[in-house]
């Protein structure tokens, strides 16, 4: 925007992108070409969603997200839209007919990600021409390359909901670059509605795109109709959405998804910012106690409405699902809880490009200065919310590209233009620092290397290999498996069987079932297991969580199961498969004694 981009036409930015995206892509398969051959997913959630899918061709109401193999036989509700699921049906629908399903599905697993990312890459790269010029354009999308909270929602098999609202938060930045207060806002508004239908974890985000519009009426009151926009079309999106995809069967007001009572708040708000909006000029002062107000109606509305979910979604989260489950979803935990190692050097990029776009704010004047002022405000909001929750690194690596591209630009300027050997290495190392802040990390493994620990927290990293297990699990009748929580969506993927929980909290009456049963004395962890129709236990013996269940009680069932004592009501099943998987049938009959 440092000049009318409508007199750049000629550079054909669209053309630099899909060159780039074509690159990237490339790489990311490569790297990720073993795992592909392995289907190896990235994490649980992604395997579940392919069973979601699965069961949507198959037959399964559109409106109805229950997966009946999880507590069966009536299934565990699921909080997942079913705007994630559109793209995979598609896809796999339209080639499951050419090349069968298995095809058809491997394509998707690998496409739809790279498809996702090729959205979000659009929406940097169109924002960073419009505000540079190609160069920082093409700068700021490599960028995205080697951001790696960014580049792991993107990953071929990475299914999940993630990358979409990543992508949803792209599109809405790009919106606020519009040049029409209306059209930029209903766009952004539209963007975040679709994000946050897919999530209400964005909700955050959403609150901070408001924040930035609500800025820009305080500085400019000819500005207010972009909150205005915003705020109707996100409200009007959600209502859209919502019947869509959840329709009329389920009005309850759930806490962990967009619910009426969260599209009644949006209305209320919108409503009352539009009348707002209408009025003659006030006071700043006047006008933040009316929009406040506006925002205290919504959230009365929201508190009548559904007075459960005004904590937190996890707020009366069942306390054994919480020790055992939810305070070990990573992700999920503030920036003080990850490994240091992966978060610091995520932390350092996001702060440099946070440093950045004050830069380019202190060097710019009149519009352009506001538009950095608002920039620097989103992506402060985004990694403020990131030290809170983890995986929010994502959103605040998405909007931290531009401003380190165009650093990266200016580094390389000044390599090309260094005189002697010390200006060289300097403007490299900078250079280095800025892609990869990991590398010092990196040395130090190198000259210093960590032991290696026993135990493995990632599914696909464990010497079970529960996916081949699962497969070979085939040739029992179908049955109901008692597993921990991390291992059921390989299970249900890979198998015609049930199980009784996976790591999904809307299911956290069978997931409390589950860590009770192993943390529990073998008598009765049989009652519990037995009163779910379990006829199996498996688990792989060297994750975490079945080391965690032993260690809550050394007496308990899943201590007695990794210590070989197996109690008498179970059979060690013998199976071709590694020694760190492990099966037992429940015997059936009364009365049998433990050994």
């Amino acid at each position: 925007m440092d000049s009318d981009r409508r007199l750049r036409g000629h550079e054909r930015p669209n053309r630099r992108i899909l060159l780039v995206w074509l690159a990237l892509s490339a790489l990311i398969l490569l790297a990720a070409m073993q795992r592909i051959m392995q289907g190896q997913f990235p994490d649980p959630d992604d395997a579940l969603r392919l069973v979601q899918v699965r069961d949507l061709l198959a037959g399964q109401n559109w409106f109805d997200t229950t997966q009946y193999r999880i507590d069966p036989p009536g299934g565990s509700p699921m909080h997942w839209s079913r705007l994630v699921d559109i793209p995979l049906v598609l896809v796999i629908g339209l080639l499951t007919p050419l090349f069968g399903q298995s095809t058809a599905e491997q394509v998707a697993l690998i496409a739809v990600p790279l498809l996702t990312f090729g959205v979000a890459l659009w929406c940097i790269g169109r924002l960073a021409w419009r505000l540079f010029d190609k160069q920082v354009a093409t700068y700021a999308m490599l960028v995205c390359g080697f951001m790696p909270a960014l580049l792991f929602q993107f990953q071929p098999l990475r299914i999940d909901h993630h990358g979409w609202q990543i992508a949803s938060v792209c599109a809405a930045l790009w919106a606020l670059a519009l040049r029409k207060p209306h059209h930029g806002g209903a766009v952004a508004g539209i963007a975040m509605a679709v994000g946050l239908s897919i999530s209400i974890e964005i909700l955050p985000m959403a609150a901070t795109f408001a924040a930035v519009l609500f800025v820009r009426w305080l500085r400019d009151h000819h500005a207010r109709w972009w909150l205005v926009a915003y705020l109707q079309a996100l409200a009007i999106g959600l209502g859209a959405i919502f019947l869509l995809t959840r329709g009329l069967r389920d009005l309850a007001q759930h806490c962990d998804a967009i619910s009426p009572a969260h599209i009644g708040f949006f209305l209320v708000v919108a409503l009352g910012v539009g009348a707002i909006g209408w009025r003659s000029r006030a006071t700043s002062l006047a006008l933040i106690a009316l929009l406040g107000l506006a925002g205290a109606a919504g959230i009365g509305f929201f508190a009548l409405s559904s007075p459960d979910c005004v904590a937190t979604p996890f707020g009366s989260l069942d306390p054994l699902v919480k020790d055992y489950w939810y305070v070990y979803v990573m992700e999920g935990q503030p920036y003080w809880r990850q490994q240091q190692a992966q978060a610091v050097p995520v932390l350092v990029q996001l702060l440099v490009a946070l440093a950045a776009a004050l830069a380019l704010r202190a060097r710019s004047k009149d519009w352009l200065r506001n538009w950095w002022t608002d920039y620097a405000l989103l992506l402060a909001g985004a990694l403020l919310l990131a030290l809170f929750v983890w995986r929010s690194a994502a959103f605040a690596s998405a909007l931290a590209a531009i401003p380190l591209g165009w650093l990266l630009a200016g580094l390389l300027t000044r390599l090309r233009h260094a005189q002697g050997a010390g200006g060289k290495v300097g403007a490299i190392a900078l250079i280095v620092l800025l892609l990869a802040p990991s590398t010092p990390l990196f040395l130090q493994r190198k000259l210093i290397p960590l032991e290696d620990e026993a135990q493995v927290t990632h599914v696909e990293e464990s010497g079970c290999a529960i996916r081949e297990q699962a497969a070979k699990l085939d040739a029992l009748a179908p049955a109901t498996l008692f597993a921990p929580l991390d291992i059921g969506p390989a299970i249900l993927v890979k198998s015609r069987h049930a199980v009784v929980a996976t790591g999904h909290h809307r299911a956290e009456t069978a997931m409390h079932d589950v860590i009770a049963a192993f943390t529990s004395d073998p008598d009765e962890a049989r009652q519990i297991v037995k009163r779910h129709g379990g006829d199996y236990i498996v688990m792989c013996s060297d994750l975490v969580e079945p080391r965690l269940y032993a260690s809550a009680n050394p007496q308990g069932l899943m201590a007695r199961l990794l210590a070989g004592n197996t109690p008498g009501w179970l059979e060690p099943v013998a199976f071709d498969g590694p020694a760190e998987f492990r099966i037992w049938k429940v015997r059936k009959e009364p009365g049998a004694k433990p050994e």
